[in-house]
């Protein structure tokens, strides 16, 4: 059992078991699990590493600083647990009116029957039983129980058929009472996969594509997720070049020769380090940045060549998405742990005004719960275990496609696909229903406020009164099943 002050050895592949401090080694350690950011991390001795985050290729050696319920992962579950406990019932509108009805109606009933018998039938018990017998079948509010069941049970089968699973009724009439949507970006509002944006020629010895193709045949040798997605972009385009003399620069790029040239790729922080990059490519690189962009610098025998520009994907359908919610006067959130000159560019690019960036899961939580407190009701869209706390915390929390089990388990709506677009099919699918239980609710109610006095002033046979009662409940459930022609717009 691993205690604080233990030396913890991990290999390549496999999950960091405590939260701790690196002592020996610079690993590159995925922590899309707690961040949300796509592309790994590069650590050195010193910094922080964290339980549940994956070691990608090399071991190092880390010092355990907290273990068991003290390390992230642990607080991470425990503040699901605690939003999840925290939540309240719903409570029914069609309950609290029948909670005061059925006594109401029950004193209407004793009352007709006394002003029958005292003063209409001059003591006639049947005669004044059969009005009273006829306030009460006409009032049995049976309609009123169906109405919002019945169009619940069809609103959540009809979702299940366009891949929307709502964990419970409660959660289909929730949905649409929501004004505050809050999207993780990773995975969520992106494809959660780097590519190539961008490649900038910054001398006249070489093209774009001799950029890329000498790029791509160096980082073919390396394991960094931004080296293949640049091996990717390439690899349409042909064959690659023989590179040997190949290091890995930990922290800072790779380099070697290709073709005899010597190449080194790298970020710009560690080029600018130990080479001369001029004040316009300098310029050229925050232009890139600002398009939300990790730039890569390439330089071929020590002189700066050409910048490679690599962003996560925009979701085709993430905008328009958005721009639905904003229509329906629904306001709309990013939450990511990502840089913020990437979350801000992305957010402008999708037509999002808020954001938060760099945060951490509990940071995603505290956001929630500040627009709670601002009186909106929050729905809470992520597919990580670095957004399960916020999706408890939210009034109802939404996982999206393939996401992880934690998050899905989080989660009171899957949405099976990665079609964005289902989550505003749901939000829709939930304000017909909605729509669909007042209608219901209405007739009841009017039906059985109508029906009342005529039953009281002995206009209506106990016999008829059943049957008219009958037809109300029939009515209400076939209005319930026109739910099963909902198309979404």
């Amino acid at each position: 059992e691993v205690v604080p002050g233990d030396t913890v050895i991990v290999k390549a592949g496999e999950k960091l078991p405590v939260d701790g401090e690196i002592t020996e080694g610079s690993p590159t350690i995925d922590e899309s699990m707690l961040t949300g950011e796509s592309i790994p991390a590069e650590r050195k001795e010193g910094e922080e590493v964290f339980c549940g985050t994956i070691n990608k290729f090399k071991p190092f050696r880390y010092k355990a600083t907290k273990v068991g319920e003290d390390t992230t992962l642990s607080q991470i579950i425990k503040i699901v647990e605690d939003a999840q406990s925290s939540k309240a019932p719903i409570q029914r509108f069609a309950d609290i009116i029948s909670g005061y009805f059925v006594p109401a109606v029950i004193a209407v009933a004793v009352l007709t029957f006394v002003i029958w018998y005292f003063f209409i039938s001059g003591g006639n018990v049947e005669a004044s039983l059969m009005p009273s017998i006829a306030v009460l079948v006409i009032a049995c509010p049976c309609a009123l129980g169906l109405a919002t069941p019945t169009s619940i049970m069809v609103g959540t089968g009809k979702g299940a058929e366009n891949g929307i699973l709502f964990k419970g009724g409660a959660y289909l009439e929730q949905l649409g009472n929501v004004n505050a949507f809050c999207f993780d970006k990773t995975g969520t509002l992106t494809e959660g996969k780097p590519s190539v944006k961008s490649v900038v020629v910054l001398t006249e010895e070489y093209s774009e594509e001799d950029i890329i193709k000498i790029t791509a045949s160096l980082e073919n040798h390396s394991e960094h997720p931004l080296a293949a997605s640049i091996v990717q972009y390439y690899g349409e385009s042909g064959g690659l070049l023989n590179a040997s003399d190949i290091e890995t620069v930990p922290g800072g790029g790779v380099r070697g020769k290709v073709e005899e040239r010597n190449v080194l790729v790298g970020n710009p922080a560690f080029i600018g380090e130990n080479f001369k990059i001029t004040e316009s490519d300098k310029q050229r690189i925050a232009d890139l940045q600002g398009e939300g962009q990790t730039v890569v610098v390439v330089l071929i025998d020590d002189k700066v060549s050409g910048l490679i520009g690599i962003a996560d994907t925009i979701r085709k359908d993430a905008k328009e998405v958005v721009g639905k919610l904003k229509s329906e006067g629904i306001k709309v959130y990013m939450i990511t742990g990502d840089n913020r000159k990437t979350a801000n560019k992305i957010a402008e690019l999708l037509g999002i005004d808020e954001v938060l960036a760099e945060v951490k899961p509990s940071d995603k939580a505290d956001k929630i719960k500040q627009l709670q407190s601002e009186g909106y009701k929050v729905a809470m869209a992520g597919d990580g275990i670095n957004d399960a706390p916020a999706l408890a915390t939210s009034d109802l929390g939404i996982a999206v496609g393939s996401g992880s089990d934690v998050a899905v388990e989080t989660g009171d709506i899957t949405i099976m696909s990665d079609n964005l677009m289902n989550v505003y099919k749901a939000v829709s699918l939930s304000r017909a229903t909605i729509k669909n239980i007042k209608q219901n609710l209405f007739w009841a109610l009017i039906y059985n406020t109508l029906g009342i006095p005529v039953a009281a002033f002995g206009f209506l046979n106990p016999v008829i009164a059943g049957g008219a009662m009958a037809f109300s409940s029939v009515s209400v459930v076939s209005n319930a099943l026109r739910l099963k022609k909902w198309r979404f717009e």
